[in-house]
């Protein structure tokens, strides 16, 4: 034991050693190279004496980076993350500075411009040669592990935990054949050891409801219940307001409602952690959390993820420079495509560099560093979301060569967090699952030139505006950017200015879903209603060749379905048939669409009017009436045909034969996992208190349907 206990102290001290020599030999070349940086006296001095000088900085310089960086990360926590990470080189280079005024006087001298590149070459170049020495080394891998994780919870007296933890990692927009794809095509080696050979685990696929986006999906997934989420962004009467999920207080209100119909806090509540998601889970711990950004001051924990990666220098600085990176990708790759004339395109211009450089690498790394944090602490449940595929694909397309990249990069971040649970004080069970896909496509605009917005407006007789405001992209990236940047308020969505007339109609687009309401009737419209005031307006939608069906509510027979050429089915008489001849224009949406659409019948915010686009089962196509070529929100395609890959050490989702259907199916199967292997997840000390008695093996089979209600998986 003695002995292995010095091999390790001298494994370590070399590795000091050599960093500390290759820091010392980049700053006599950055020296010699940069001329506002120096190492000699104005007299001159001997290679010796400026080697001393470069070997005393490089020292001072990592040791104030170890002692002082971590509290000057810790001071600055509630500034916005964009301001942050560039502030960091700043203060690197400050840092250097003051080590340099430790060496002997007039022998170290920088300007403080060059002290920025400098600092920032020497963290890289540091970073890069302990990473280098210690990769084949398990323990000093371990302690580089151990240096991401939240400090606070390692400080925290912890009894060991005596049930394996589950780690959800959401992969957001990826649905499953894509996945599959991308395994076949080698992108993604890591979940191609998972499925092949002698399996780890299964992939079974999951139907979303009617609303296929992260806000309905994860709400459902997090806290049981996405009841009255009819989209991503909808009108309410009595408020008098749009309700966008990825607002910090519309999420708040939106998980609000949740726990009080459900009665329970969430999937997270006993031990657990959230981090990247619109919503908690009920966790305590919480990093990048929307529904929590609308909180001011020391109690927003939302964004306290961001001091754990940013606590290393080295990190900080690598985060920078994949950051500019990113951006140089994305507009060499847009610049391409414009020269390839491929179709379908979009703009990408503007800010989007900028955000899809945070979605796939700020908040990456920042959600992947939390995720080992909480592994590394022993947490029980740790739920994830990795938005990058999403971006990308919104704005490149779900199958392009832009979003396969990301796919590779994102398994490797898996790779990276199966590899730390091999060193984590539990075992861990690794759940990858997607919220939704994204099916592709043109934009509606794209191919007609004009908006849902101005065909309703044209449909009502109302004069249409030469210039239609653009929608905004629902991307959940946006979403984390403008809590990073302290500017949650999202843009007005289309259809709704800051004085509309009150007759005016509200018509908002969550992919390829749109939704109509009229501001001025307290109530849901009915068909009757709508033709008496505009009757050209029913049969301007559902004739257009770019709308695939409408939903209404008749004043007699309730929730009506209307298509072109005068289709129309009534959803009361569908009592869950699949026969195409019955489904009218629903036929095409695959099966349980019906059941969707009347789910959504029944929502108290249902809009006065709801639009899905025209859809192609040959290509798996739609138009998405939002500025995407890659969206979801409605029915049709990829979109609606999610992921759910688990272990096969956990039961199966449900009874073979049966689909997984509904985001709330989905909580109730975590749930159930959760429940599953020796008993309830609680720590020693809690287990002891509360004896429980042993667990009863489980007959075969049972566990396999997810009956369990919400108050009985509590």
């Amino acid at each position: 034991m003695n002995e292995e206990r010095w091999r390790r102290a001298g494994s370590a001290l070399w590795r000091m050693v050599a960093v500390w020599g290759v820091s010392t030999l980049t700053m006599m070349v950055l020296a010699g190279v940069l001329p506002d940086f120096q190492l000699q006296s104005p007299d001159g001095d001997s290679a010796t004496r400026i080697a001393m000088t470069a070997a005393l900085g490089a020292g001072a310089f990592g040791l104030l980076g170890a002692l002082v960086w971590p509290l000057l990360v810790r001071t600055l926590l509630l500034v916005p993350a964009f301001v942050l990470a560039v502030l960091v080189f700043f203060l690197n280079g400050s840092l250097l500075l003051l080590a340099l005024r430790i060496v002997p006087h007039g022998r170290g001298e920088v300007n403080p411009e060059t002290a920025v590149v400098v600092a920032a070459v020497m963290s890289a170049v540091a970073s890069a040669t302990g990473g280098a020495l210690a990769v084949r080394d398990d323990a000093a891998y371990r302690r580089r592990l151990y240096r991401l994780a939240d400090r606070r919870a390692r400080r925290e007296p912890h009894a060991g935990p005596v049930t394996p933890g589950t780690v959800f990692l959401q992969l957001d927009g990826v649905g499953h054949d894509v996945l599959l794809d991308a395994v076949g095509k080698g992108l993604m080696p890591t979940v191609a050891q998972m499925l092949g050979g002698l399996p780890s685990h299964r992939l079974t696929p999951w139907r979303t409801d009617w609303s296929s986006q992260t806000g309905a999906s994860q709400l459902g997934i997090l806290h049981g219940s996405n009841f009255d989420a009819p989209a991503f962004r909808w009108y309410e009467k009595e408020t008098r307001e749009v309700v966008v999920s990825n607002r910090p207080a519309s999420a708040a209100e939106l998980q609000r409602r949740a726990i009080e119909r459900t009665g329970d806090g969430g999937l997270l509540s006993l031990d657990g952690a959230s981090r990247g998601n619109l919503f908690s889970g009920g966790a305590d711990e919480l990093a990048l959390v929307l529904s929590v950004a609308v909180r001011r001051g020391r109690d927003n924990r939302s964004r306290a993820g961001y001091f754990a990666y940013f606590s290393d220098p080295a990190n900080a600085v690598r985060t920078a420079l994949s950051f500019a990176a990113e951006v140089l990708r994305e507009m060499t790759q847009s610049t391409r495509a414009r020269l390839r004339k491929e179709r379908p395109r979009m703009g990408r211009g503007g800010l989007y560099p900028f955000i899809r450089a945070f979605a796939t690498v700020v908040e990456r790394d920042v959600v992947v560093s939390a995720v080992v944090g909480d592994m590394l602490a022993g947490r029980t449940a740790v739920y994830a979301d990795l938005v990058a595929y999403d971006e990308v694909a919104h704005h490149s397309g779900p199958r392009s060569r832009d979003a396969e990249k990301v796919l590779a990069r994102l398994d490797r971040s898996l790779a990276l967090i199966c590899k730390v649970a091999e060193h984590a004080p539990r075992p861990y069970r690794m759940v990858v699952l997607s919220d939704h896909g994204q099916s592709p496509g043109e934009t509606f605009r794209g191919r007609y030139g004009l908006t849902l917005a101005e065909l309703v407006r044209a449909g009502c007789g109302l004069p249409v505006p030469r210039k239609a405001g653009h929608t905004h992209s629902g991307a959940e990236a946006r979403s984390a950017v403008r809590t990073a940047l302290h500017r949650p308020v999202e843009e007005r969505a289309e259809g709704h200015r800051s004085s509309p007339r009150r007759s005016d109609p509200v018509v908002l687009a969550s992919g390829n879903l749109g939704l109509v309401s009229f501001p001025d009737v307290p109530h849901r419209m009915t068909r009757q209603e709508i033709d008496r005031r505009h009757p050209a307006l029913l049969s301007t939608l559902a004739n257009h060749p770019g709308v695939g069906f409408l939903l209404v509510r008749d004043a007699e027979h309730g929730g009506v379905v209307l298509g072109a050429n005068g289709a129309e089915v009534r959803l009361d008489r569908l009592d869950g048939t699949e026969d195409p001849a019955g489904l009218g224009p629903l036929a095409d949406f695959g099966p349980g669409a019906a059941a969707a659409v009347a789910r959504t019948d029944t929502f108290p915010h249902c809009a006065d009017i709801m639009v899905n686009s025209w859809y192609d089962p040959a290509e798996g196509e739609v138009l998405a009436f939002e500025e995407q070529i890659g969206s979801h929100g409605g029915l049709g395609g990829d979109q609606s045909r999610p992921f759910l890959l688990s272990p096969v050490v956990l039961s199966e989702p449900v009874v073979e034969g049966a689909e997984l259907v509904g985001a709330e199916q989905v909580h109730r199967v975590l749930r159930r996992w959760l429940r599953e292997g020796e008993g309830p997840q609680v720590p020693v000390a809690l287990r002891v208190a509360s004896a429980p008695r042993e667990a009863t093996p489980r007959p075969p089979g049972e566990g396999t349907r997810p009956r369990e209600t919400d108050a009985e998986s509590a």
